[in-house]
């Protein structure tokens, strides 16, 4: 061996020295923040919501005060920026001089537990993801030699978060490639497979439990014409979601004093809650409510009533919230609406025409498939769901039925809430 190819080998092997050592970092930063703001959300989410439970008066004051706070926050101490969700990770990935700056990470953290706590019909993923893409993109700015690293470190940051989330590294790294990265390069697999490591065993550190403690027995192949059933919907009803936040971003987007938009979305939102509780913050406590009895649960018309209101309401409610300018994303209301879709589903199938189906599998598979179809994501939400509930019982149906809902909803309109262009809503 010649002496330039020598140097040449030592100078690769001290790039891949550092691209572990700042890979762990970013995994172990990344993890960190994810952890910590799904537990400081967690925690004050159940104490503002009963409060509102008790004094119902909290519908009215929780949604004007998060919302004018948030506004406040950016106007003073966020430099008068707007959120604008994983967009701001696509421009980032994209561009060679454009980064993402610091302050997004205390901006997304603190924006996205304010909207929740106060009733922001949403989720922290996407605060979660941007805040930890950011992590990267700092840490690739500390080193010439990261430049060119730089889409493999901002998805190393995503993927732990995603996994700190979802106890699922897995759907951390298959997120980071479906969505941002969409290439595989040898950077990429150990930059993200050193985080999300990182970030998993932090959590078995931690000894975090599944988000849904649930009991899945087993499936039957008689259920597979409901399982396919259930695709289309969840297809239909994501290309909803899609059209409602895109919709309303427009219309909110014309008005120019911003604490018009407040006032007009802690209006929509205060009275959404009231009539249904369900839609206050990120939805878990429904979704675990339901859960905990959907085995129980006759479908009589009160019941069916609230859940088509739920169904329709959601979309509406999540849309207002960003549009008003609260932080956060379509991850939350996407599992949310995929749960009391497949409960719906499964009830009438079992009142109506007695084909004794499993509720319990139904939302487990309708998560998994609006997700799928509305971030046109299969394998994420496949991994991610199943990561929730620490179970993968139902891979099979789930991986059907998530690829006919992303099709599904594909055919109907092929955009998504990340690719959309302006131009394109009518």
């Amino acid at each position: 061996m010649n002496k330039t190819a020598k140097i040449k080998k030592n100078h690769q092997f001290i790039v891949l020295q550092k691209l572990v050592i700042v890979s762990v970092l970013i995994g172990f930063l990344s993890a960190f923040l994810g952890i910590s703001l799904k537990k400081i959300t967690e925690y004050y989410e159940e104490i503002f919501f009963h409060e509102v439970t008790v004094n119902p008066i909290f519908y009215i004051i929780f949604p004007v005060f998060g919302l004018s706070v948030i506004y406040f926050l950016r106007q003073y101490l966020f430099k008068k920026k707007e959120n604008k969700g994983i967009k701001e990770v696509f421009e980032s990935t994209k561009s060679s001089t454009k980064n993402l700056p610091s302050y997004k990470i205390p901006s997304h953290f603190i924006n996205g537990l304010l909207t929740i706590v106060f009733g922001g019909s949403t989720g922290i993923e996407v605060s979660t993801v941007v805040a930890t893409a950011t992590i990267g993109s700092v840490a690739q700015q500390k080193e010439n030699v990261f430049r060119k690293y730089k889409t493999e470190l901002i998805c190393a940051g995503v993927a732990a978060g995603v996994t700190a989330l979802f106890s699922s590294p897995i759907a951390g790294i298959l997120f980071a490639l479906e969505v941002i990265s969409r290439k595989v390069t040898r950077a990429f697999i150990i930059s993200n497979i050193i985080a999300v490591t990182v970030a998993f065993g932090l959590l078995s550190i931690l000894k975090e439990e599944p988000l849904f403690a649930v009991s899945i027995t087993t499936w039957h192949l008689k259920a597979i014409p409901y399982f396919i059933l259930l695709g289309i919907l969840a297809g239909i009803n994501s290309v909803y979601l899609t059209r409602c936040v895109l919709f309303f971003k427009s219309q909110f987007g014309k008005i120019d004093t911003h604490y018009y938009k407040i006032l007009i979305g802690s209006v929509v939102l205060s009275v959404s809650l009231f009539i249904f509780p369900q839609l206050y913050g990120e939805g878990y406590h429904a979704i675990k409510g339901i859960f905990g009895n959907s085995a129980e649960i006759p479908l009589t018309l009160t019941l069916a009533f609230t859940f088509v209101g739920v169904l329709l309401l959601k979309p509406i409610v999540t849309s207002i919230t960003l549009a008003s300018g609260g932080d956060g994303g379509v991850f939350a209301p996407n599992l949310f609406i995929g749960a009391f879709l497949g409960l719906l589903l499964a009830s009438v199938l079992n009142t109506f025409f007695h084909v004794h189906v499993i509720p319990v599998n139904f939302m487990i598979i309708g998560m998994a498939a609006v997700l799928s179809a509305s971030i046109h994501a299969p394998f994420t939400a496949i991994f991610l769901v199943c990561g929730l509930t620490n179970d993968y019982t139902l891979f099979l149906p789930i991986l059907v039925v998530c690829l006919i809902s992303k099709y599904t909803a594909k055919m109907i309109y092929p955009y998504t809430v990340y690719s959309y262009s302006p131009s394109l809503i009518k």
